[in-house]
């Protein structure tokens, strides 16, 4: 069993395309936004920004757990020592942050990004922080610096169907394509 990041900027694809590759392979998709709140899993909350503070390593045992006892929570559901043998794709802005075998991370230009996260209704604040942070790498520079180049995948969306990012998204967790980092530039938005 492994676990995988799926990892971005919101508004990059995460959720559709978790859902296509969910389709595609065998393979459980664990959106951890809606874990965090759920479960609790979080310390407090940002009131500038309106968010949750996820406590991360309340969400590692909560996922530890989680794969120990079975998806559904029964202990044995998929394999004689309790545990489960699918491979978990963890899919949030924060996975990437976690123990995790492969990280990939979708990557979307500045100026694609702001409109979808307009018609999620986010403040044009947060718009403006996701599209610098997009174009300054600070998720692929996260995952670089925690996982290394030789665990991360960084996979550009933009102008691309959500069919075509799920399959590389595939790819990379088949291990049909190699590893790949720094072949998104954005900085030209700044």
């Amino acid at each position: 069993m492994s676990r995988i990041a799926l990892t971005g900027t919101p508004g990059t694809g995460k959720t559709t395309v978790s859902e296509l590759v969910a389709e595609e392979l065998d393979i459980e998709v664990v959106h951890l936004n809606d874990a965090i709140r759920e479960a609790e899993l979080f310390g407090g909350r940002d009131a500038e920004r309106d968010s949750l503070v996820a406590d991360l390593d309340a969400v590692e045992a909560w996922l530890d757990e989680r794969e120990s006892t079975g998806a559904d929570g029964a202990v044995g559901s998929d394999e004689a020592d309790g545990g489960t043998d699918r491979d978990v794709l963890v899919e949030s802005h924060l996975s990437h942050l976690l123990d995790v075998e492969r990280v990939i991370v979708l990557r979307c230009h500045p100026d694609d990004l702001k409109p979808r996260l307009r018609e999620r209704g986010e403040s044009e604040a947060s718009i403006a922080e996701n599209a610098e942070s997009e174009a300054l790498d600070v998720i692929l520079a996260e995952a670089v610096e925690r996982h290394g180049t030789d665990s991360v995948w960084e996979i550009d969306t933009t102008d691309r169907s959500p069919e075509a990012v799920a399959s590389d998204v595939a790819a990379a967790i088949e291990g049909d394509i190699e590893p790949r980092v720094g072949v998104v530039d954005f900085v030209e938005y700044l």
